[in-house]
């Protein structure tokens, strides 16, 4: 059974905002090493991909997990840009490429994921 449109889009808002949460936290924690070890960048996708799995899973709604995702992708495009002050939150470096390019793919795979099918369910 289908909830109501109006509680659809509540529960996409609330994913959206929580996402951007979590993208948030992933820009500003990603280029954190210890060492040569990037523990940062590890934890963000960890975080990021575990929150897109629970959504997923606990919801059963590909468009509230699309909603997640597009939160992250906002929160990390708004602040990798150039501040007004000239200040850069997220500088030009290795780490920030690859969490720019993986987080992206880890919402398309989250999102592709295939349902699965309950017994009763064919």
């Amino acid at each position: 059974m289908r909830s109501s449109l109006p509680a659809r889009l509540g529960t996409w808002a609330v994913a959206f905002v929580v996402g951007a949460v979590y993208g948030l936290a992933g820009t500003i924690a990603h280029s954190f090493e210890l060492g040569w070890f990037p523990l940062g960048l590890i934890l963000a996708l960890a975080g990021c991909g575990a929150l897109l799995a629970a959504v997923r899973l606990l919801t059963v709604d590909r468009w509230a997990t699309l909603a997640t995702g597009l939160g992250m992708m906002t929160a990390t495009l708004v602040f990798s840009q150039r501040g007004p002050g000239g200040s850069v939150i997220v500088p030009d470096t290795p780490l920030a490429t690859v969490w720019t390019l993986a987080l992206p793919i880890l919402v398309a795979v989250a999102v592709a994921w295939p349902e699965h099918m309950r017994a009763g369910d064919r």
